[in-house]
């Protein structure tokens, strides 16, 4: 497979992108236009968005529930009904106006339906402004194991808004920081200096750090759009993260957490087990550790959760060949992939969380 070009993936801001979408809808004059929401979009975040086109055009509103719990292929089923009872074609449009939750099932809907159709996203979350809606990842979770439906196909444009960011509670925002944090990680030593100072999560702040983060994320996924290898560094974190975030929706005594609030966690466990195997500098853990911790606060594990954490990360998409494969690092900014961790590993990152 060759490389996509950036260009198939514009991501606009602003007013610029309200312009570029009057322009694409002028140029492409879908058929009908299908705007995808949740019930917190649809109440908080849609008269917003219908007030900057400069020509309304004709538009249906497709509503599903709001949450992880319905990222799935039975509202998968709900949308693809809906499409097809409000007579959309091959030439309609979908824009997905939600968070990640959104953008990843409206993804997948127009990708899949009438074997592809075009769409949009216009993230409404941090999480999804810098991770999920960029990039082309589209997809549903299959029962508790997250994101193992879906396929890699490019938006016609992400349209990056940052004042629908004033509609979150400040969970949400603590969520998508997570995903910052990590580009941080992964991409250099300056960069996460500069983003684990922004736990107040000031909007005029994160405007250019949403910019950066999201370069960072482009630059990647360019150089490999379908993650053979550079693109698996962004799931630094995720191997523990998913396992946890699933774990904790699945069982109703545990506290049901955020992706970004997971990922926190993934990336503590992960930088631990960096220490161990990869030789990854103890100070710069202990760093880590307390930035996060300071963030997110701590959740707590009992021995008895650790076995089927682990047995969840066997259904990790980067596993190749039996073998449960994580994303470490060397050094801030220098990530390694495709590393096996011994099982003992693991369950020592857990009881070293578990014990800070």
């Amino acid at each position: 497979m060759t490389d996509l070009p950036a260009s198939l993936n514009p991501v606009l801001y602003a007013e610029n992108a309200y312009q570029n979408l009057d322009q694409f809808l002028e140029k492409n004059d879908p058929s009908k236009i299908f705007i995808l929401v949740d019930s917190n979009t649809h109440e908080h975040c849609l008269a917003r968005f219908m007030q900057r086109f400069k020509n309304v055009p004709s538009t249906e509103i497709i509503e599903i529930e709001a949450g992880e719990e319905f990222k799935n292929l039975q509202t998968c089923e709900g949308v693809w009904n809906a499409l097809s009872e409000l007579g959309a074609d091959r030439k309609s449009l979908m824009i997905n106006l939600g968070g990640g939750v959104v953008t990843d099932l409206g993804g997948f809907v127009a990708s899949a339906f009438k074997r592809g159709i075009k769409f949009i996203n216009v993230p409404t979350t941090l999480l999804a402004m810098v991770d999920a809606s960029v990039g082309g990842k589209t997809g549903v979770d299959l029962g508790n194991l997250k994101n193992q439906i879906g396929v890699i196909n490019q938006p016609e444009m992400v349209l990056i808004d940052t004042q629908f960011l004033s509609t979150l509670p400040q969970e949400e925002m603590r969520s998508g920081l997570a995903e910052i944090l990590k580009h941080g990680l992964i991409a250099s030593e300056s960069y996460w200096e500069k983003v684990s100072r922004l736990d107040r999560l000031d909007l005029s702040d994160l405007e250019d750090v949403i910019k950066e983060s999201v370069e960072i994320k482009k630059e990647v996924v360019t150089k490999d759009p379908y993650e053979d290898n550079l693109r698996k560094t962004l799931n630094f974190g995720h191997t523990l993260g998913h396992a946890i975030e699933s774990y904790c929706l699945t069982h109703p005594e545990r506290k049901k957490l955020l992706h970004g609030e997971a990922i926190a966690i993934g990336m503590i466990m992960e930088t631990y087990i960096s220490t161990e195997l990869e030789d990854f500098p103890q100070e710069k853990f202990e760093n880590i550790r307390n930035v996060i911790l300071d963030i997110y606060g701590k959740e707590f594990f009992h021995e008895e959760d650790i076995e089927p954490i682990k047995d969840l990360m066997k259904f990790d998409k980067k596993n190749e060949r039996g073998n449960i494969n994580f994303v470490l690092l060397k050094d801030v900014g220098k990530p390694v992939i495709d590393i096996v961790v011994p099982d003992d590993m693991v369950t020592k990152a857990f009881r070293c969380y578990t014990n800070i």
